[in-house]
């Protein structure tokens, strides 16, 4: 069992950065790939990217790449998800999940999910 906790949201404008954690309680966290996704009003959950044990793999959705950063730090049990240049766009709810060697962007194929950050971002 893995429990996810995400923090770092918050409202921001067009144009900042923020930096998204998310804090895994497993002791075999450093096994497991990790993924962020969002979801914002109205929408169906959208894949963000992951990342594989070691950190050595990334994968972004293609609208994505190069604004976004997914990175882990197995000392500390923490994935994270650096967001550049955000537009009000980008704005949702956004989770953190984690697989026993999942790799895909499809929500469902994820094993554990935290509660969510809400990511606002003003125009």
């Amino acid at each position: 069992q893995v429990q996810l906790v995400e923090s770092g949201g918050g409202l921001v404008q067009t144009g900042d950065s923020l930096r998204l954690s998310c804090a895994a309680s497993s002791r075999t966290f450093s096994t497991y790939t990790m993924a962020w996704f969002r979801q914002a009003p109205g929408k169906e959950r959208e894949f963000v990217a992951c990342i594989n044990w070691s950190g050595g793999m990334t994968y972004y959705t293609d609208s994505l790449k190069g604004r976004f950063t997914i990175s882990r730090d197995t000392a500390k049990n923490t994935v994270y998800l650096q967001m550049n240049s955000l537009h009000p766009e980008d704005t949702a709810v956004y989770y953190c999940a984690a697989g026993d060697g999942t790799w895909s962007s499809r929500a469902n194929a994820w094993d554990y999910w935290g509660q969510g950050t809400q990511v606002t971002v003003s125009s």
